[in-house]
């Protein structure tokens, strides 16, 4: 039960140390598989301590409760267990932190978490029943040092308790003005001086930004920042899509130079990789060079992926020595040996559990159509039970599972990945922007017809250029070749579309629009749509439509998930174990790849994610009619994904003309059954 500033300072002078960062995944498997990441990272890697982070507001505060308890107890790893307060009930912080002390847990990142928006609780309290609970949940933490304050008088020194640092300046809103360190130097001082005892970076690229921020702490004329250790924060590169999203949310700058090599390589997702290995290295290497009076550590956010991560650490020479006994993050306490809660460590797979997701999809591959997100690629591999990498296994090649998230894709990857969805510490709340920039893009609609405008707009290529359901700010260049089928949707019943592509038949993976991965390759897609339609038209047209399908098309041509927020939900899938590849590619001297799927797991999650946004919106509008709108939105919808297995080139356009027939038709009320 190592504190982790004792773990420091018991390390050599000259010495490096790093730290590695995860967060709970959206799916049950997903939790269940990255036990096995974890312990093959803490086994091969050997990090002095791990983090766990927790979602906006304690939306996953159960997960990560429970990841860290994995963590620290069964893995036996010293941990760090993130912990936000403002937006929070203070019962759930005390609840929180008892919990942590009963685990063995001795480290905290005390962190602000969302920013406080006074005015969202303030227009929630019109029912007047509210009013009590806004009132815990902002006058006792706003900011972070009231976090670490509060800790200490009621623990004392029993955390170690790490703070929050920006290179680059903090900064709320998704188009800082003047974004600059030392404004935030004051801040931090009153942090250390209120018991935090170390200080983690936020992710950069900038290494002389970097340089110039703890030069600036050293030497500050407080003295506040001495000996207290800076560690600095690295996000690896898995591809180009992450990269530009993350640095977005995060307002951290990319070097011109570290962007020109990316930029003609972007849509293959290994060669980024390499080259962000490499870029990573070269940052690693001028911080090491760097004099320090004391170890010099880096905390890496893994994403929950470890190849590269790996490959950075092997390559800079970060990974210690194997120990002749457990060390470095290992800890020996009796508890790593006690069951958690008097129960089995062991997590079952089961049936796919969905908790409340409160991460961003990671992103998506550029080519995808999709009025919002875009797509990266994932390679397909088989999952082989009880594979084991041993203690000296060469980093570089950890075992089957690994692979995937070869190419990270968000909720349209594989389910049982350790990696499916991103923190949602690394946003503000489930929406792409802050409540500010949310009220400058959609404006406060307060008729269907409005929220129409903005889907169409959209789809044109107009303001705005992103919409709540979007990862990435631009339309992918794929929609201008189905724009007018998803503007028909769109205008004739109110069908918004949130994600959609088009079909492709073996196209060179060097197409300038639909292609990815390696030259040599090529490519493959079903076309699909999602899309958020009125309850009533999904009872008395679409779906009478779609289960009319097998008998008036011929079986197999159309698959569909639907979803409503009261948690029901039907799928034309016999099984929930279905998987539906809607993206692959060929390459030569590889497996297929497969790099965009949807399965009943995966949907379900962001199902309750997509209607949550309705409700982030809501609170981002100043007036009670647009909030009462989008509200009744959220309530009277249902979200429906309709894949098309017909793709080759002379029927791409069939699903098109599928559904709209469907738009055209109304077939009543059907049977009780499904939603």
């Amino acid at each position: 039960m190592d504190k982790i500033t004792d773990k420091i300072a018991a390390l050599p002078q000259d010495a490096n140390f790093f730290s590695l960062e995860f967060f709970p995944p959206k799916t049950r498997i997903g939790f269940s598989n990255l036990q096995d990441r974890l312990q093959r990272m803490s086994t091969t890697l050997r990090p002095l301590f791990v983090n766990v982070t927790w979602g906006a507001g304690g939306c996953t505060s159960s997960s990560s409760l429970e990841l860290a308890e994995i963590c620290q107890r069964q893995l036996g790893l010293t941990t760090c267990l993130h912990l936000t307060c403002t937006n929070m009930k203070r019962r759930l912080i005390d609840e929180a932190l008892e919990e942590a002390k009963t685990m063995g847990i001795r480290n905290l990142l005390a962190l602000r978490g969302d920013p406080p928006r006074e005015e969202e609780y303030r227009l929630d309290t019109e029912n007047g029943h509210e009013e009590e609970e806004v009132k815990e949940n902002n006058e006792n933490f706003v900011w972070a040092i009231d976090l670490v304050r509060y800790i200490r008088r009621i623990y004392g020194d029993f955390f170690c308790i790490g703070v929050a640092a920006y290179p680059e300046g903090h900064a709320d809103e998704s188009h800082p003005v003047d974004q600059n360190f030392e404004q935030d130097i004051p801040f931090l001082i009153q942090k250390v001086e209120a018991g935090a005892d170390f200080l983690v970076t936020q992710f950069f690229f900038d290494v002389h930004a970097y340089t110039r921020f703890e030069r600036a702490l050293r030497e500050h004329e407080s003295g506040a920042f001495r000996r207290i250790p800076i560690i600095p924060g690295l996000l690896p590169i898995q591809n180009y899509q992450i990269l530009k999203r993350t640095t977005k949310l995060a307002h951290c700058r990319i070097p011109p130079a570290l962007l020109e090599a990316l930029d003609p390589i972007k849509a293959d997702d290994e060669h980024v990789k390499r080259k962000g290995v490499d870029a990573l290295c070269d940052i690693i290497r001028e911080i090491k060079a760097v004099k320090s009076d004391g170890p010099r550590g880096f905390h890496f956010y893994t994403l929950n992926l470890e190849k590269v991560v790996g490959s950075i650490l092997e390559k800079c020479n970060l990974i210690p020595p194997m120990p002749d006994v457990r060390e470095s993050a290992i800890d020996d306490s009796p508890t790593t040996l006690n069951s958690i809660n008097g129960t089995s460590n062991h997590i079952p797979n089961g049936i796919p559990h969905v908790r409340k997701p409160s991460d961003l999809p990671i992103s998506r591959r550029p080519s995808m159509s999709s009025n919002h997100l875009t797509t990266t690629h994932r390679s397909s591999s088989p999952i082989q039970n009880g594979a084991h990498v041993s203690s000296n296994a060469t980093i570089t090649t950890p075992s089957r599972e690994a692979t995937w998230d070869d190419y990270p894709n968000g909720r349209f990857g594989d389910a049982r990945s350790p990696a499916f969805g991103t923190p949602a510490s690394y946003s503000p709340s489930s929406l792409p922007c802050t409540p500010a920039r949310a009220r400058a893009l959609w404006g406060e609609p307060t008729s269907l017809q409005q929220i129409t405008s903005l889907f169409t707009s959209h789809l044109r290529g107009e303001a705005p250029s992103q919409l709540p359901w979007s990862d990435d700010p631009h339309l992918s260049p794929e929609t201008a070749l189905i724009r007018s089928h998803l503007l028909f949707l769109t205008t004739a019943r109110n069908w918004w579309t949130i994600a959609s592509q088009p079909a492709v038949d073996g196209l060179p993976s060097t197409h300038p629009v639909h292609g990815w991965g390696p030259a040599s390759g090529f490519v493959f897609q079903k076309p699909f749509v999602e899309l958020f339609l009125p309850l009533s038209d999904w009872k008395q047209r679409l779906r009478p439509h779609l289960r009319s399908s097998s008998s008036s098309c011929g079986a197999g041509r159309i698959s569909y998930y639907a979803g409503h927020p009261d948690g029901t939900f039907e799928s034309s899938s016999d099984t929930a174990e279905a998987v539906h590849a809607v993206t692959w590619g060929s390459f030569l001297g590889k497996e297929i790849a497969t790099a965009t799927m949807v399965e009943e797991v995966s949907f379900r999650a962001w199902c309750e994610e997509a209607f949550g946004r309705w409700e982030e919106w809501a609170r981002c509008c100043r007036g009670a009619e647009a909030r009462a709108l989008l509200r009744k939105c959220k309530s009277e919808l249902v979200l429906v994904n309709v894949i098309g297995h017909v793709y080759r080139e002379m029927e791409g356009e069939w699903l098109w003309d599928f559904l709209k027939g469907a738009v055209g038709e109304n077939r009543g009320e059907q049977n009780g059954d499904g939603i």
